[in-house]
């Protein structure tokens, strides 16, 4: 059975830090910058990561707090029919509302085909009175940040796990190329007999 397996490879770790007379200074310069891509990935990923998800979830903690739904009327009916709805579409009308501040405003809002004129349809502003969406719940919030903190995460990994990797391409070329030239020297000596 154990001749179908193949012969057993005991892998050593930590070759390139170990003394010893084969190690080049290319092995050791190499296990460097390794330890230092894989460091900075996994570091620099989840730190800024999580620094991306605290941020995007402050903001919109920011908004659930500045935002506040006020009271609108619309402005004109909305024809029961178009070209496209049915009776659960909405359809972007004007509507006009009057601030905190006692200003009034106007702008347009999402509302159900087929709504008359003065219809109070809420919309939602900012602290200066200026249309905004309506502001994303807690839930969605930490969704929004979670997936946002991956991505920023893996983005910024991927610079030095990739800048690592086209480091240890470029050594492992001049590697080969060190190779070349030594063979080139040495090989036509191995023709030799000696005696």
């Amino acid at each position: 059975m154990a001749a179908f397996r193949g012969p057993k490879v005991s892998k050593v770790w930590l070759w390139r830090w170990r003394r010893n007379p084969l190690r080049r200074r290319s092995d050791a310069l190499e296990a460097w910058i390794v330890l230092a891509a894989w460091a900075l990935t996994v570091i620099g990923g989840v730190l800024t990561g999580v620094l991306a998800t605290q941020s995007v979830e402050s903001g919109l903690a920011r908004q659930r707090a500045e935002w506040h739904s006020v009271p609108a009327l619309l402005n004109d009916d909305v024809p029961k029919s178009t070209a496209s709805a049915s009776d659960a579409d909405m359809v972007w009308a004007k509507v006009h509302w009057t601030a905190a501040d006692g200003s009034p405003h106007a702008g347009q809002a999402r509302v159900t085909v087929g709504t008359p004129a003065g219809t109070p349809v809420t919309v939602w502003t900012d602290a200066d009175g200026r249309l905004v969406t309506r502001p994303a719940t807690p839930s969605q919030a930490r969704l929004r940040a979670a997936l946002v903190g991956v991505l920023v995460g893996v983005s910024v990994a991927g610079v030095p796990f990739i800048g690592g990797r086209l480091v240890r391409g470029r050594m492992e070329r001049r590697r080969m190329a060190q190779w070349d030239e030594d063979w080139q020297r040495v090989g036509p000596l191995w023709g030799r007999k000696t005696g």
